[in-house]
């Protein structure tokens, strides 16, 4: 897709889903490393537009976002704004019964779902694990992604399983690591653990 379809493509989505005409600073630029199939570290505050950043390219992309977030009521909140702007988003968690959990996954089987949010610790599941290998992945989107490292505040050790993703899948899918603030040092230790090629 070239550079100008691209901006008209994502700017029409962002029109007709929500209700905006332009981007923020480093929006478009975000959304456009991800459908290019690039990995991405996003440093944006709190309230800067950061969910935008992955939301869009899950909507431009083949195949289901897998949204990583540290945060079960956040990623609820956002499945269900998500929902009501008749966006397919669905969320996986201990909260979710085992039924849902069946109906969900045949959705995502069908394309049926652009983004599955899920917490971490689901990465630890071999079922899941499993599962991910029957379905096509746009893209992996870490959010709160300083919890990977070790120096940054909120050090989650379940989300150094996003790397087994890769080896269950046998490929690398784009990955987006998206963070309201990190250090030179929690970013650099970000890139390591995720293995991301941002150079």
């Amino acid at each position: 897709m070239s550079a100008s379809n691209l901006h008209s493509m994502s700017l029409a989505i962002l029109n007709e889903y929500f209700g905006y005409d332009t981007f923020r600073s480093g929006q478009q630029e975000i959304i456009q490393s991800i459908v290019s199939g690039k990995d991405t570290l996003v440093i944006m505050p709190t309230g800067g537009g950061k969910s935008l950043c992955y939301q869009i390219p899950a909507l431009m992309m083949d195949g289901t976002a897998l949204i990583i977030s540290p945060l079960i009521a956040l990623m609820k909140d956002q499945v269900d704004t998500l929902t009501v702007k008749h966006i397919p988003a669905a969320l996986i968690n201990s909260t979710v019964s085992m039924l849902d959990q069946q109906i969900i996954a045949r959705d995502i089987v069908q394309g049926r779902i652009k983004l599955l949010c899920i917490s971490p610790e689901r990465l630890q599941n071999p079922q899941f694990m499993s599962f991910l290998k029957s379905i096509h992945i746009s893209f992996i989107a870490a959010d709160e992604a300083h919890c990977i490292s070790e120096w940054g505040h909120d050090f989650r050790p379940a989300y150094t399983s996003i790397t087994n993703i890769f080896k269950e899948l046998g490929r690398k899918p784009p990955i987006i690591a998206l963070t309201a603030t990190a250090t030179p040092e929690v970013q650099d230790d970000i890139i390591q653990q995720l293995d991301l090629n941002v150079s």
